[in-house]
């Protein structure tokens, strides 16, 4: 066999794959984005998924569990303390994060909004955890009248800025947050600052733009990314992988907000000749569906996505292998919006990867980081253990 060039990592952002030993320390007991999303709209077609083994990893209705699946399947435990999409990604290129990002159930406390307001000269908005799209209706006509730029979290470690880009400039946002992620460390270090800037007049046509931009930590050790591209290899990403990792430890991306945009990027990697790693996030599972309770939505996304497959395949060649796993999950079925502390999915597949190979409940996303190591014969992750050779030859 000849050794394996390429590897594609397709991460289904928010897409879990059932409860894990300590849910119940986050409050989700009886999460199973996959299994009660499948209850809740009387069923999956997934008949691509389906082939290759993806009935194995959880139930799900509509989607069976094959005699002769076409490739490996498991699911994978968070070890790292969060449920965040940044936690998840790091641990899956094996970075290990022992204490959670902060998060705030009841907005800023006084000495950062004060701080924020003393670095800017600007008063805000809002303070408290909202949805996106709600935080405008309720204060997007007081942000016109006052300039006041609106500052809101959510369930996630993030610190956003919402304002209308003709009252304040967008570069003028973008300087905001960077003056808010110097400012927020120590134990105010929260995973990401967003800008979130929108258009429209009225509640009833307040639109965001596509020019949001993330500014997140990023890791105090070398991910597998870094590790990758030291040694050469090229790593791409789609998606918002660059905003995931600021940026670090790539050698080109195709950002994008939806998932089909990301998996034409992905589409576009896959025809170009290269040596390393393809990492893409899709992201409405979570953003568009997951936290607005969307069964139906989020069954769709999942849907399209597997009409997708076949052109990914198609596009593989015979020494590429594939991934798909997941972040953390955020089960639409549940009361709350939050992110779902969950098992993730794992399903790897290309011509190289033996059929119906069951690799079983891995301890650590980073198992992930551990088997590329391996494959390129690089520096491994401090956690996590490589299952190449359950998966080839």
């Amino acid at each position: 066999m000849e050794p394996i060039k390429r590897v594609i990592i397709i991460v289904l952002d928010g897409v879990g794959a059932g409860e894990t030993p300590d849910s119940a320390e986050y409050g989700d007991v009886g999460s199973n984005s996959l299994r009660n999303t499948a209850e809740a709209v009387g069923g999956f077609n997934l008949p691509n998924l389906e082939r290759l083994g993806f009935g194995h990893i959880t139930p799900m209705r509509g989607v069976q569990a094959v005699n002769r699946a076409g490739g490996a399947f498991g699911k994978m435990r968070p070890v790292s303390v969060g449920k965040d999409s940044i936690t998840g990604h790091w641990e899956l290129m094996g970075v290990y994060l022992p204490d959670p990002f902060p998060t705030y159930p009841n907005g800023f406390p006084p000495e950062v909004i004060g701080e924020f307001t003393r670095l800017t000269g600007l008063e805000v908005l809002g303070n408290k955890p909202a949805s996106g799209t709600e935080i405008l209706v309720e204060l997007g006509m007081e942000h016109l009248r006052t300039g006041k730029p609106i500052v809101y979290t959510s369930g996630d470690s993030v610190f956003q800025i919402a304002a209308h880009e003709e009252i304040i400039p967008i570069e003028r946002q973008y300087e905001l947050c960077l003056i808010a992620r110097k400012m927020l460390s120590g134990k105010h270090a929260v995973g990401r600052v967003i800008a979130r800037p929108f258009l429209g007049s009225t509640p009833a046509n307040f639109k965001r733009t596509l020019n949001r931009r993330d500014y997140p930590l990023t890791p105090a050790e070398d991910t597998m990314m870094d590790i990758l591209v030291r040694s050469g290899r090229q790593v791409v990403g789609t998606g918002k992988i660059d905003d995931l990792f600021g940026g670090r430890g790539l050698t080109g991306t195709n950002h994008s907000e939806d998932n089909l945009s990301s998996i034409n990027g992905l589409l576009q990697y896959l025809d170009e000749d290269f040596e390393g790693l393809i990492f893409s996030n899709l992201i409405e599972f979570d953003m568009i569906y997951g936290h607005r309770n969307d069964a139906r939505g989020y069954a769709d996304a999942l849907e399209a996505f597997d009409r997708a497959l076949p052109a990914i395949q198609e596009r593989m060649r015979p020494n590429d292998i594939a991934m798909i796993v997941a972040d953390h999950g955020v089960d639409p079925t549940t009361p709350g919006t939050d992110h779902s502390r969950e098992y993730i999915p794992l399903l790897v597949f290309g011509e190289a990867v033996n059929a119906h190979v069951d690799l079983g409940i891995r301890p650590t996303y980073a198992d992930v980081a551990a088997t590329l190591a391996e494959i390129f014969d690089v520096q491994p992750p401090r956690i996590g253990s490589s299952f190449l050779k359950e998966i080839v030859g």
